[in-house]
C-alpha cells in the first residue's frame, strides 16, 4: 500500500442560500464578528440599489458601514492597495465581497493584504506564497455573489493582475475563505444574457477542469458532475429568462460547486485564459470559452475516460469525447462564443509570449497531460486558426 495516494481534503464553507436572503446581511455579519464592515463591489454596481440597500440596513442596524468600488473587470494590485488603505484608514473590521468574481476577489485580497507586513506582491503562490501571509492578520470575510461563474465565494484563493509585469497573480490562504456566503438569485436577475452565459462557461471550465485533473479527490469529482448537470439544465433556462429564479438559483449553486470542485486544480484552458486576459482585459468566461474545444483536443487521448463518465452522466447525444466535445461546440453557439482567440482580439504576434506565462501558470500544473510552453504555444495558434484537428 505504499504507493496509494493520500491528501489533505478541505470542504468550503457555510453557505446561506435562498431568495431574501440577503435581507439577513446584518445578522450574517454579527455571526462573523464584523461590527465595521467595508462592502468591495465594482464601478458598474456601487449605484445599484443592491448596494446602497445593504449599506443602509447595515447602517441601520449600528454598523459603520462604507463602500469601495475601485475595483476592475480584471483587478490589478492597484485595486486592492486602495482598497486596503481605505479599510486600514477607516479602521474597518470584516469585509463584504459584494458583486461578481472581480469583487469578491478584491474584497478577498482586502481583507488579506491590510495588514500584512510585507507588500502585496511578495505574497502570491509563486513569491512567498502562503507561508509568507499572516493569517492571523486576514479579516473576516463575507460573500455575497451576484453572477454565478467564479465561485470565489467558495475559494480561498484570489486572482489579481501585477501591472508592472502583466501577469495574473494567485493569492491563496485558508483564512481568505469567506466565513458566510450568501447566495440570494434575485441579486442576478439583473446580469444580462451575454455575461450570464460568459460566468456560466466559466463555471462549467471549473467543473470540467476540476474533474479530469489527475489528482486524486472523490469529493471533488462527485461535486464537479453534479455541478455540470447543473449547468446543462439550468444555464440555457437562465440565458433565455434572466426571471427564471429557479435556474438562477441552481447556476449559483454550480458556481459554488465549481470553485469546490477545482481543490483538484485547473488545467490549460485557465493556463491560457489568465495570460491573455491580463494582456487583453477580455472577459474571464468568455476567454474560457474560446479555448475550451482546443485544450479539449488537445488533452483528448489522456481525458478519455474522464470523458465517457461525463457524457453518460450528462446523458449526451454522444459517448466520450467526442460527445463533450460536440456539447460545448454547441452550447459555444448558442451563446454567440467566438470560435478563435483572434475575435478576442489576440495578437497572433504574442505567440511565444502568451505560451510562456501559460506554462509558468500554477493551473498548468494541473493540466492532465503535462505542458510545455511548445505545447501552449500550438493550442494558442489552434485557437487563433480555428483548428481542431
Amino acid at each position: 500500500m505504499a504507493d496509494f495516494p493520500s491528501g489533505v481534503w478541505r470542504y468550503p464553507t457555510e453557505i446561506r442560500f435562498g431568495v431574501g436572503e440577503i435581507d439577513k446581511l446584518a445578522d450574517a455579519c454579527g455571526d462573523a464578528g464584523i461590527r465595521r464592515p467595508l462592502i468591495v463591489t465594482d464601478a458598474g454596481l456601487v449605484r445599484n440599489s443592491m448596494i446602497t440597500g445593504a449599506r443602509d440596513d447595515l447602517q441601520d442596524s449600528g454598523m459603520a458601514a462604507e463602500v469601495f468600488s475601485r475595483v476592475r473587470g480584471n483587478p490589478i494590485g492597484a485595486n486592492v492597495l486602495e482598497g486596503a488603505e481605505m479599510f486600514r484608514d477607516g479602521d474597518f473590521d470584516g469585509v463584504i465581497g459584494f458583486g461578481g468574481g472581480s469583487a469578491l476577489d478584491v474584497a478577498k485580497a482586502i481583507a488579506m493584504a491590510a495588514h500584512q507586513e510585507r507588500p502585496l506582491f511578495e505574497l502570491h503562490v509563486r513569491s512567498g506564497g502562503p507561508a509568507a501571509i499572516d493569517g492571523s492578520k486576514i479579516a473576516p470575510i463575507i460573500a455575497v455573489p451576484t453572477t454565478a461563474g467564479t465561485g470565489s465565494e467558495t475559494g480561498r484563493a484570489s486572482l489579481i493582475t501585477e501591472e508592472e509585469v502583466h501577469e495574473k497573480r494567485i493569492f491563496l490562504h485558508a483564512k481568505m475563505m469567506p466565513t458566510i456566503v450568501i447566495e440570494d438569485p434575485q441579486l442576478t436577475v439583473g446580469l444580462p444574457a451575454n455575461l450570464t452565459a460568459w460566468t456560466g462557461i466559466d463555471a462549467l471550465a471549473h467543473c470540467f477542469e476540476g474533474f479530469c485533473s489527475p489528482e486524486l479527490h472523490p469529493f471533488s469529482d462527485g461535486v464537479a458532475l453534479e455541478g455540470m448537470r447543473l449547468i446543462k439544465e439550468f444555464l440555457p433556462r437562465a440565458v433565455e429568462d434572466g426571471r427564471d429564479l429557479e435556474a438562477r438559483g441552481m447556476m449559483l449553486a454550480a458556481a459554488s460547486m465549481g470553485s469546490t470542485a477545482f481543490q483538484k486544480g485547473l488545467g490549460a484552458i485557465h493556463s491560457l485564459s489568465h495570460p491573455v486576459g491580463a494582456r487583453f482585459d477580455t472577459h474571464h468566461g468568455l476567454t474560457n470559452g474560446v479555448f475550451f474545444p482546443y485544450v479539449i483536443a488537445h488533452n483528448r487521448d489522456v481525458i478519455a475516460d474522464k470523458c465517457a463518465r461525463i457524457s453518460a452522466y450528462l446523458g449526451l447525444k454522444k459517448s466520450g469525447v467526442d460527445g463533450v466535445m460536440e456539447w460545448i461546440l454547441d452550447l459555444r453557439k448558442a451563446f454567440d462564443i467566438p470560435h478563435t482567440a483572434k475575435e478576442l482580439g489576440v495578437d497572433p504576434d504574442r505567440v511565444d509570449e502568451i505560451a510562456a506565462a501559460a506554462e509558468k501558470d500554477p493551473s498548468t500544473g494541473s493540466n492532465p497531460k503535462p505542458m510545455t510552453a511548445s505545447d501552449m504555444a500550438t493550442v494558442l495558434r489552434n485557437a487563433l486558426e480555428g483548428t481542431l484537428d
